[in-house]
């Protein structure tokens, strides 16, 4: 394993994105991961702030993670 890979495993350096980070890295827009947070299917997040307007941060290995699940064979 790389140790860029076992870093973000471990939880070293695991940082949190924005809505635009985060979609950026799943090649997403920002309304997809809307979409996706409303149906429950899209990478864990964490709310910061109360309400419609509430700040979304998702954790970089979450989104790692959730991509790796989503992996096709060829």
């Amino acid at each position: 394993m790389s140790s860029g890979l076992i870093s973000v495993l471990s939880g070293v350096g695991d940082d949190w994105l924005t809505a635009r980070e985060a979609g950026a890295m799943a090649r997403v827009s920002e309304k997809t991961l809307a979409n996706w947070r409303s149906l429950g299917v899209g990478p864990p997040y964490t709310k910061l702030s109360p309400g419609r307007g509430g700040r979304i941060r998702y954790r970089r290995s979450d989104v790692l993670a959730w991509l790796a699940q989503r992996g096709v064979a060829a």
